[in-house]
């Protein structure tokens, strides 16, 4: 059975919207979310709306954690500011949902976490031969870093399924993954980013907060590649 991964939606409605969209055209049976629907842009609810509507359900990510739990990220001023703005707007079933996302998740034969299998909500994670010796399972996954890429080892495969809503890896289209039971497939598909933008705008915030998704970075307009070092 083909089952598709996604990610670090982070409240960006319209890159969902054109995700599941691009999935619906696939030959996926099967959704399932690799935490942090929540943070940055300000569409959480809907986002999360249209999840339950699909009975899509996986992960949670450590955005979701903060909302959950009402706690500041650690290492980022921006991301707690869009954080605080979802805050004042949730809707209690929004926040419901998000306590029914577990930590981890097997599905298929894929080993799911947000992060990493040490940390499962804020773990930077380098797949090593080293790292997946010690987990059972051949296939993993896990987000966190916007950054897309499978990694395949001496007998494992690791993969990241990219950011639906924030890729950091220089490409704005949003992304994901398909697994086919024995490989994945990465996924980019272009979504109407003024559609977020105006979004953000209606929202009051500048567009230090938003340009970024042009350009396919972090805010502040850093594009990241492997290894990932730690931010919001």
């Amino acid at each position: 059975m083909m089952i598709a991964l996604i990610a670090d939606i982070h409240g960006n409605l319209p890159a969902l919207r054109a995700v599941l969209d691009d999935i619906d055209r696939s030959a996926a049976r099967q959704i399932v979310f690799l935490g942090d629907v929540a943070g940055y842009y300000p569409q959480l609810d809907e986002c999360v709306d249209l999840l339950r509507a699909r009975a899509i359900t996986g992960v949670r990510g450590n955005h979701d954690t903060y909302i959950l739990e009402n706690i500041p990220c650690p290492r980022s001023d921006s991301a707690n500011r869009c954080l605080d703005h979802q805050r004042a707007r949730l809707r209690p079933q929004t926040l419901q949902w998000l306590g029914t996302l577990a930590l981890s998740a097997t599905v298929a034969g894929v080993s799911m976490v947000h992060a990493g299998w040490h940390d499962p909500l804020d773990e930077y994670l380098i797949p090593t031969d080293d790292y997946f010796r010690a987990l059972p399972g051949r296939a993993f996954a896990s987000a966190h870093t916007h950054v897309q890429y499978v990694w395949q080892g001496a007998s494992t495969v690791y993969c990241n399924p990219g950011s639906v809503g924030q890729p950091r890896d220089g490409n704005p289209d949003a992304a994901y993954a398909l697994w086919d039971g024995e490989a994945f497939h990465l996924r980019r598909v272009p979504y109407p980013i003024d559609q977020t933008e105006t979004a953000m705008k209606q929202a009051g915030f500048s567009d230090y907060f938003y340009r970024n998704l042009r350009a396919g970075s972090r805010i502040g307009g850093r594009i990241d590649t492997q290894p990932i070092e730690p931010s919001g």
